[in-house]
């Protein structure tokens, strides 16, 4: 009897450790399974966010790298992202991002249907000669700890605007842009000699929040003659202003000699053609207000709008007067066969 007992019992223990283990066998390979398959699917997603589909680009840029001299072959998207994440802040608002995205993609398109290419190999450089480009290489080696955030973001603006261009009565527009206005950008032709109607002065209040909105330089007076072959004998009342609509220095007149602002900016190394001047004993003092030339979109003042709550159609309608968003084909059918 105690036999048949202990039988009994064993029999009990095994048909209950049974119904413990069952359940455990057939739900573990599933929970295996679905861990793999999460993994497998997460990996590729990561990626997803960081790279530009090679669908979205119906050509390829041919690029002079300064560095190696050697061309490099880009898609256009791609390319386009390159320039983004060169050209501005990546942690800059997303709006923003895709407002430069339209000024790299329309330069670039504008350069490849009229424009001249750099070389017989080079469509254009890697510099300020034509647009600031990176690789992908350059980008983690400059961004480090934040590669992966900051190109997510490059990444996301670029395919949420690809195939977009700026236009101007149906062609791509010069889609010129600088870091910070002086509260208002520049007529083209107060700064350069062509009048461009797209490019007029428009407002950009938000443009004094940004950390390059002040500057000053000071040039010995032997410096600033030399730099201007002038004489500067009786000092700053020797000096005349003449200001553009814009609010930036359209002359600067030494005795009978003239400059333009531009000319100034240039010879000295100003942060922009907007400046005062004011005398400490045998020193001018130049003090600027805004970065760069002035011309079409304020990188800073975009990112104003988008912080507003501004898209990035309101931005490029805002600093590019009267154009139109259009699709890249319309002007690139050729160049994508």
């Amino acid at each position: 009897m105690k036999r048949n007992h202990r039988i009994g019992i064993i029999a009990i223990i095994s048909i209950f450790l049974g119904i413990l283990l069952i359940p455990a066998l057939i739900v573990a390979p599933y929970i295996g399974k679905n861990d793999t398959a999460t993994v497998q699917e997460t990996q590729p997603q990561e990626e997803a966010v960081l790279e530009i589909p090679a669908n979205l680009s119906p050509f390829s840029i041919q690029v002079m790298r300064s560095a190696s001299k050697k061309v490099e072959e880009v898609p256009l998207e791609e390319y386009v992202a390159g320039v983004v994440a060169s050209e501005m802040p990546a942690n800059f608002e997303l709006e923003a991002l895709k407002a430069q995205s339209l000024a790299a993609r329309t330069y670039i398109t504008q350069q490849l249907t009229g424009g001249q290419p750099y070389s017989e190999a080079a469509d254009v450089t890697d510099t300020t000669q034509h647009q600031v480009y990176k690789n992908d290489d350059e980008l983690r080696e400059l961004w480090q700890d934040q590669y992966n955030s900051n190109k997510a973001r490059i990444v996301q603006a670029v395919k949420e605007t690809a195939g977009e261009i700026i236009t101007y009565e149906e062609e791509p527009i010069t889609a010129a842009f600088f870091s910070t206005s002086n509260g208002f950008t520049e007529n083209s032709e107060d700064y350069w000699e062509n009048e461009i109607p797209y490019l007029k002065s428009v407002e950009s209040p938000w443009d004094t929040d940004s950390p390059k909105f002040f500057d000053q330089k000071v040039v010995s007076i032997p410096d600033l003659e030399t730099a201007l072959n002038v004489q500067i004998d009786s000092g700053i009342e020797n000096i005349n202003l003449a200001k553009t609509p814009g609010g930036r220095v359209a002359e600067l007149s030494v005795g009978d000699s003239k400059f333009t602002g531009r000319e100034i900016r240039e010879k000295l190394g100003l942060q922009s053609s907007d400046f005062t001047i004011e005398q400490k004993e045998d020193h001018m003092i130049f003090t600027t207000r805004g970065y760069g030339h002035g011309v079409g979109m304020s990188q800073y003042g975009a990112n104003g709008m988008a912080e507003d709550g501004k898209t990035y159609e309101d931005i490029i309608k805002h600093y590019y007067q009267n154009t139109e968003i259009t699709p890249v084909s319309k002007q690139t059918a050729a160049l994508s066969m």
